[in-house]
C-alpha cells in the first residue's frame, strides 16, 4: 500500500488506523479494557502483518460507549451486551427508514 492509498482511507470509519496503545490513549482507558471488550466480542480488532491489534474509528466509538457504561458501574459483560443491542437497534431503525423511503417512492399515490 502506498502513502497515496492510505490518505484515501482517512475518512473511512472502518479503516483500522489506530494501534492498541493509541486507541487506549484516545479513550482514556487501558489496553486491558480493550482486550476485555474484545474477549466479550464487542469489537474484533484487525491484526497488522506483525499481529498487532488495529482499531477503526467506528470501533473506538463502540468502545467509548462501553466505557461510559462501565464508568457508571455496569459490569463489562453487561455493558458490551447493551452496546451490541443499541447498535442492532440503530441498524434496524436505519433499515426501516430506508424501507419506508423506498416503499413510498415505489408506489406513489395518485390524486383522484
Amino acid at each position: 500500500m502506498t502513502a497515496d492509498d492510505s490518505f484515501g482511507r482517512l475518512d473511512d470509519d472502518d479503516y483500522p488506523a489506530y494501534t492498541m496503545g493509541r486507541a487506549a490513549e484516545m479513550l482514556g482507558t487501558t489496553q486491558g479494557f480493550l482486550r476485555a471488550i474484545g474477549e466479550a466480542r464487542l469489537i474484533t480488532p484487525l491484526r497488522s502483518a506483525g499481529g498487532h491489534r488495529r482499531y477503526s474509528r467506528y470501533q473506538l466509538r463502540i468502545a467509548a460507549r462501553a466505557r461510559e457504561l462501565v464508568d457508571q458501574g455496569t459490569p463489562i459483560e453487561a455493558a458490551c451486551r447493551i452496546v451490541i443491542l443499541e447498535d442492532q437497534l440503530e441498524e434496524a431503525q436505519r433499515i426501516n427508514t430506508e424501507y419506508r423511503r423506498t416503499a413510498g417512492t415505489a408506489h406513489p399515490t395518485t390524486a383522484v
